[in-house]
């Protein structure tokens, strides 16, 4: 009699685990029904900057624009400003944000923060997040794997999805793991992402879309394969000492986290089948464009089914063509453009916009998804915050002067939102870091937090650079 999709399942993830694996799983179940409401949290990293300039609200000053020549001003040009925090209620948004309209009142844009401590020329790297000199080594844990590590009860504390692994150079979609620099669970422990949406959703979702024959299949293999390593690992480990005893030792830490991830997926069986998305061709789609909407879509359904609650995303890297934009240019050379002319007549300055208007299209997909989903009082947006960043803060090259970010959902309720928040400009009184806003989102995400969060700026320490960002906080 051939065995149910979920029997499969439980034997491959459960039968060959421990006691104490098994037990895990039970106290997972059992504290889906009385645990308070989850929070979650998306990271969208986009390479070359952000551009600030047209992220104010019409009807504000623009601080980072020359009112006489009309024209834009660098990191350290912008104009002297108080700090200036207005409800979005009564101003339409900035263009490049219009698809996010309707969800104004779960929206806040934040200019003006630095993050200046630490190096960085094309991209601040493992310090994007992490906010060390860390841009091409791992030297302390990122914010999204403290972050997953603290809210994650499924099998991937934090998941990451790339389109390439390449600072310079590349155009070509990874089809495999790949390394963007960007997230690390600590020092010399960086965060391989996924580049291709088809592999990204077989490892998530593969064996809850499989039919009961595959995976009776899989199961025999599986529990042949568990037999045959423990037996083998027995035996090797008992000729070891020394180093390779320990080196030995993380290999078995590696494999005994593969055997959680599956208990843990076996657990989530009825949700991930609930939510998993259609496998299609377009998953092997390689513009640009295919790609990030099949990340977000695959993102979406990993966080509807519970298989992480944080999720980052690199929409793409320097070396990246919009061709399906007309645009011959790369990331890189756009940077550079200003207001020169791009391969299909656009400025440089309005190529970047329409990318990131196409970003911020699918981050409205994702949020329009999450906002279906009733959770608590409200929905699962409400219980979510999507962060949109750059890994080169405001610029082509990330001095880090102004960092603009730009947030949606509201961790259920912990943070302002609905806000146009501009901090004075870099050194002026009132003046506050990436770090102040990395504090907050710790703390609104339940995290005990340290005074400070990255390296500190020395030129900073004149001003009160401690604690989290007070306009933000609810």
């Amino acid at each position: 009699m051939q065995i149910t999709r979920r029997q499969a399942l439980q034997n491959m993830s459960i039968g060959g685990m421990s006691l104490a694996m098994s037990s895990c799983l039970r106290s997972i179940r059992a504290s889906d029904a009385g645990a308070p409401l989850p929070k979650r949290f998306v990271f969208v990293v986009k390479s070359s900057g952000i551009d600030k300039y047209n992220l104010v609200p019409p009807g504000l000053d623009n601080h980072f624009v020359s009112p006489a020549e009309g024209t834009k001003l660098g990191n350290r040009g912008r104009l002297e400003g108080p700090l200036l925090d207005v409800s979005l209620a009564d101003h339409k948004l900035p263009e490049k944000l219009a698809s996010l309209e309707r969800f104004k009142d779960r929206l806040t844009i934040l200019q003006s923060l630095s993050g200046v401590g630490f190096r960085g020329n094309h991209t601040k790297g493992f310090g994007t997040l992490s906010l060390h000199d860390s841009e091409t080594v791992a030297v302390a844990p990122t914010l999204d794997c403290l972050l997953g590590q603290h809210l994650s009860a499924g099998p991937y504390p934090m998941y990451g999805m790339a389109m390439n692994g390449k600072l310079l150079g590349n155009d070509k979609a990874s089809n495999t793991y790949c390394y963007p620099n960007l997230s690390a669970y600590a020092a010399a422990k960086p965060v391989a992402y996924q580049g291709s949406p088809r592999k990204a959703f077989l490892e998530l979702f593969g064996s809850a879309v499989s039919t009961p024959a595959e995976l009776e299949k899989q199961l025999a293999l599986h529990g042949n394969l568990m037999d045959f390593l423990k037996r083998d690992a027995e035996r090797v480990e008992k000729r070891l000492s020394g180093r390779d005893k320990d080196r030995f030792g993380l290999y078995l830490e590696s494999f005994e986290s593969l055997r959680k991830i599956e208990g843990k997926k076996a657990a989530l069986i009825d949700r991930i089948e609930q939510h998993a998305p259609e496998l299609t061709d377009r998953y092997d789609a390689t513009t640009p464009s295919a790609r990030i909407e099949s990340h977000f879509e695959i993102a979406t359904a990993a966080l509807l089914s519970g298989l992480t609650n944080v999720v980052t995303l690199r929409p793409d890297t320097l070396g990246v063509k919009y061709l399906e934009l007309g645009l011959n240019d790369h990331v890189h050379a756009l940077g550079h453009l200003g207001e020169n002319q791009a391969s299909n007549g656009w400025t440089g300055h309005q190529a970047r916009m329409e990318i990131e208007k196409l970003q911020f299209t699918q981050i409205a997909r994702m949020a329009d998804q999450l906002d279906r989903i009733p959770e608590g009082d409200g929905t699962m947006l409400d219980n979510t915050l999507i962060v949109y960043l750059s890994c080169s803060s405001g610029d082509h090259h990330c001095e880090g002067y102004d960092w603009p970010f730009v947030l949606l959902g509201g961790l259920g309720e912990r943070l302002k939102m609905g806000r146009y928040i501009e901090y004075p400009k870099y050194g002026a009184p009132g003046h506050r870091t990436v770090g102040n806003l990395y504090l907050s989102l710790m703390q609104a995400a339940g995290l005990n937090i340290p005074s400070t969060f990255g390296q500190a700026d020395a030129k900073l320490k004149h001003l009160d650079t401690a604690g989290p960002l007070e306009e933000l906080m609810a």
